[in-house]
């Protein structure tokens, strides 16, 4: 395969296992994180000290820096998997000058917050950003399942479909399958509100509510979503597919879901700020709940979970009493 390069920004986990599947694929990239104790430990032993630290990662000095435009400036394609709240500073940084005519794939699964907006809109208002130079990077995929090379699907979407059908082979191995898909609308807000509805899940879970109660929030919650993907962008998709429905139920439930682990700690009596600390890791569902609360004063669309969620985090409502409120109008 005749590949362009690939920047990659971030260091968490999520930038990790998209790093090991660029590489295993031998993709030719630069890998861009903030920590330079990180870098100079992932040059010398091939490992990220802080995230999938397991992980073997077939790299040369070459390829990873802190130094920003160092990475960015030999790249055709830039891999955003920074953390939401901090995209923002990063590009302002590299400049638009500099990102002109870049291809750009988010996997950043997150909003910008004070902009109330998804990636993609956020790149195209503000950095002239051709949506025909922009897809998603989606799951439902675990970072730490890519880690253990366990089957995994990853959708890729963009409205470019000739840009769907280049990034395919960058991301499809032996281990992971790629679904296209040109809703990148849809998408990214699925991949915000299955964060939201997974710290609910967690909430719950800390709050001593079992299966039959989480089958029926996960049941709702997807209602909730279609109704709010549809009102944004309606278009004719089926909210049953992966990219949807799948990255809900992993997001959920999963042992690994740092949203779900969060709202755990929220229900079992955390703080808020207690929780972020403890965790050491961002769970983009705290940002999106804030943001979606917002752009949907100008849908109005029923979120009873997402409310709930929203009162919890920002009104400091007692999650018990919020809960119990949410189970009576649940269906």
């Amino acid at each position: 395969m005749d590949s362009k390069k690939i920047a990659v920004l971030g260091g968490g986990s999520w930038a990790t296992a998209l790093v090991k599947i660029l590489l295993d694929n031998k993709i030719d990239i630069r890998w861009w994180m903030r920590n330079e104790d990180s870098v100079s430990h992932i040059k010398s032993y091939r490992h990220n000290p802080r995230y999938l630290s397991s992980v073997e990662l077939h790299i040369n000095s070459t390829q990873v820096t802190s130094n920003l435009m160092e990475a960015v400036k030999e790249c055709e394609i830039i891999l955003l998997a920074t953390p939401s709240a901090f995209l923002k500073e990063v590009l302002e940084q590299i400049g638009q000058e500099s990102l002109k005519g870049k291809t750009f794939i988010s996997a950043v699964k997150g909003v910008i917050p004070g902009k109330n907006q998804i990636i993609g809109e956020y790149l195209n208002d503000d950095w002239g950003m051709s949506f025909d130079n922009f897809a998603v990077a989606t799951g439902p995929t675990h970072a730490e399942e890519i880690a253990l090379e366990k089957l995994s699907y990853l959708t890729v979407a963009s409205q470019n479909a000739a840009l769907t059908e280049e990034l395919t082979p960058y991301f499809s191995n032996r281990y992971v399958k790629v679904i296209p898909s040109d809703d990148i609308y849809g998408t990214e807000y699925a991949s915000v509100l299955k964060n939201i509805f997974a710290v609910a899940s967690g909430i719950c879970h800390g709050l001593n509510y079992g299966d039959n109660f989480q089958a029926v929030l996960i049941s709702n919650a997807i209602r909730e979503m279609k109704r709010f993907v549809d009102a944004v962008h309606p278009i004719d998709r089926d909210i049953k597919e992966s990219a949807y429905l799948g990255d809900l139920l992993v997001t959920a439930y999963s042992q690994f879901s740092r949203n779900r682990t969060f709202g755990n700690m929220i229900g079992k009596g955390y703080s808020v700020k207690f929780a972020q600390m403890e965790m050491n890791m961002v769970a983009e569902g705290y940002y999106g709940a804030k943001t979606l609360h917002e752009v949907n004063k100008k849908y109005n669309v029923n979120l009873p979970i997402s409310d709930a969620v929203y009162n919890i985090l920002y009104n400091k409502n007692v999650p018990y009493l919020e809960m119990r409120k949410l189970a009576e109008v649940l269906n």
